[in-house]
Parts: structure tokens; C-alpha cells; sequence
């Protein structure tokens, strides 16, 4: 005798929304490695202050000032077209228990770092507690999934309809790199990093950039404390 794991509630909800995902779109991911040398040291200053600010906070942080160069990763299609967001609203996948859950930190563009870390956190600590309300999880314009705690390096992560863009964080690892100053080799942390778009409205070029666009802004991580 085998046992049967039932798509009801809220796992039927997830199954079906993932399906519908995958059917009504032309899913394309794209992947790359970033150094991530930056992003650790800025994570380890606000640690050093005693500040509950993690990678995916930082990342966040530098969504606003790249959607504004690449407006159509920021947008929600509707039946009369794409609608283009001037606000980021950006879905953090979380997983919980045997859910997926996807609150939504809003307003990015007007929030510092510890503002998104302090938003997050709550969606976080009120998912786990199952004190979601339908409204955290809606109005999302882009989304990140991180599995930064796992081994997998990259992935393809499932558009989140009606969204067209969502960002993969893979974990951060020893890797050999080649300093192009010196030419030598040295060990840096490196993390991956996917990206996954619906074709249908994003071509492979500005995919492309974008993701271009992002690395460079996780290298360049500038979000550190006053």
C-alpha cells in the first residue's frame, strides 16, 4: 500500500497556478555566474552593526534603479495588454511546509535596505505563522526565488502569472576566478544566478541585458551602512 499526497487546499492551489504558468507562456531562462565578493562584504557590515539584513535584501535594493532602465521586467499583463509598473513590488518566494508561498514586498523604489529587510522578515515570520492574508500575496510585479541555502547553483524558476520576469538566486560558493588586473587566478565567492522571462513579450536580447545589467549591479553592490 502506497501513500497519497492530495492536490487540495493549498497545495492544489500551487499545482494549478504553476501548471497554468507553464501552459499560457513561453517560458525561456536564461543563467550566469556572479562575483559575489560585494555582495558578502556589504552583507558582513551590516551584520558587524547588528542589522538583520540578508543577500536577498541587497538584491532587491538594486531592482528599482535597473527596472527603471528595462521598464517591461517590471509589468503585470492583463487581457487589454502589459501593463508597465512605475512601482516595484517585488514576490519573494517562500517555502513552507509543503506550500509555496509568495508575499510581496511593496514599494521598493521608496524603501532603504533595512526597510525592505524589516518588510521582508515580517512576510517571513507571518507565513511561517500562517498569518498570510490574500492581499500580501497579491500585486507583485516581479519576483525572486532564492535557494542561496541549498546546493544548486542555478535553476528555472516558474513565472509567477501574471508577472513576466523572475530571478533565481543559486548559492554562494569558493570558485577559482582569473583577476583581470593581475591575471592570476584567486579564489572568489561566486553565485549564480537565473532568470527566467516569458518570451512571448521579452526577446532573448534585452533578457539578456538584463541580466547583464543585474550582475554588474550585485558586483558593484554599493548598499552598505550609513
Amino acid at each position: 500500500m502506497s501513500d497519497i499526497i492530495k492536490l487540495t487546499g493549498l497545495r492544489g492551489m500551487v499545482a494549478r497556478k504553476m501548471a497554468a504558468s507553464v501552459q499560457e507562456t513561453a517560458q525561456l531562462s536564461f543563467h550566469t555566474d556572479v562575483d559575489a565578493t560585494a555582495l558578502v562584504s556589504a552583507r558582513a557590515a551590516w551584520k558587524e552593526l547588528g542589522k538583520k539584513v540578508g543577500y536577498e535584501d541587497l538584491i532587491i535594493n538594486v531592482l528599482p534603479a535597473l527596472v527603471a532602465r528595462f521598464p517591461t521586467f517590471n509589468a503585470i499583463e492583463e487581457e487589454d495588454g502589459v501593463h508597465l509598473s512605475k512601482d516595484v513590488h517585488v514576490g519573494c518566494a517562500i517555502s513552507v511546509g509543503d506550500a509555496l508561498m509568495v508575499p510581496v514586498v511593496r514599494g521598493c523604489q521608496a524603501k532603504s535596505v533595512e526597510e525592505i529587510a524589516a518588510a521582508r522578515r515580517d512576510l517571513v515570520e507571518r507565513a511561517r505563522a500562517k498569518k498570510l492574508a490574500v492581499s500580501d500575496m497579491t500585486g507583485g510585479t516581479m519576483t525572486i526565488s532564492n535557494l542561496g541555502l541549498t546546493r544548486v547553483d542555478y535553476f528555472s524558476p516558474i513565472l509567477n502569472r501574471p508577472q513576466l520576469a523572475i530571478i533565481g538566486l543559486g548559492r554562494i560558493r569558493k570558485a577559482p576566478v582569473v583577476d583581470e588586473a593581475s591575471g592570476k587566478v584567486v579564489a572568489r565567492s561566486v553565485m549564480g544566478l537565473s532568470l527566467t522571462v516569458d518570451h512571448r513579450l521579452i526577446d532573448g536580447q534585452p533578457a539578456g541585458d538584463f541580466l547583464t545589467a543585474l550582475a554588474e549591479a550585485i558586483e558593484t553592490n554599493t548598499s552598505l551602512p550609513d
